[in-house]
């Protein structure tokens, strides 16, 4: 099997903003876009950070005064789930055509765990490719 190289699965369809560029300007150009993630670059292009959705959790968290918004306003509740029996690649599957991270694992409607895709590129990061014969 040939290896697959990072320029065969990477995305060029980058989202760039600047140091000085409002959280809540880079928030709407990630919603607009449906992305997870902005790059911060100078004048020249010259990578400077990365913004991610992560960082809005800690930007929510030490805002000053906080908001007064519950969970219910923002949350999903068409959910997708999987069950401990689904395969890891339907999964995947799914996590890419709906544009997600995290999916529920349920036993009848009772949560019983997650798996994520930081969950899958663990297992894919440990897998063995055979030797060719």
């Amino acid at each position: 099997m040939d290896d697959i190289f990072v320029g065969q699965l990477m995305s060029d369809d980058l989202h760039t903003v600047s140091k000085d560029t409002l959280v809540a300007d880079a928030a709407d150009l990630m919603l607009e876009h449906g992305i997870g993630s902005l790059i911060v670059v100078d004048e020249d292009d010259h990578l400077e950070g990365i913004l991610t959705t992560t960082d809005f959790v800690d930007i929510v968290a030490k805002s000053k005064p906080k908001a007064e918004t519950t969970v219910e306003r923002y949350m999903t509740t068409d959910v997708i789930t999987t069950s401990v029996q689904d395969s890891i690649r339907d999964v995947a599957d799914a996590m890419v055509e709906h544009g997600f991270h995290h999916m529920p694992v349920v036993d009848d409607d009772t949560v019983i765990g997650i798996i994520t895709t930081k969950d899958l590129t663990s297992y894919i990061s440990t897998v063995q490719t055979p030797s060719p014969a």
